[in-house]
């Protein structure tokens, strides 16, 4: 989310990292948990806290409804 936010692609986030461009969809989807290292460094790149960008507590998926939320009728 802090990526598609600012407006950075995949590609650019990945060379910052100087990790490979899928390395960056696979932590987005969830299907790869980084290195302690490599989370560090998501984080000082975008300048925020750890637990901004990580938890473990799962986040909600993009686009759910929270459970508060009124729902259309």
């Amino acid at each position: 989310m802090l990526r598609a936010e600012r407006g950075i692609s995949r590609r650019e986030l990945a060379d910052a990292l100087g990790v490979h461009y899928q390395t960056v969809g696979y932590l987005e989807r969830g299907e790869f948990s980084p290195s302690l290292h490599l989370a560090l460094r998501i984080c000082a790149y975008f300048e925020v806290p750890t637990e901004v960008v990580f938890s473990l507590d799962p986040f909600p998926r993009l686009g759910a409804e929270s459970s508060g939320a009124a729902r259309p009728a």
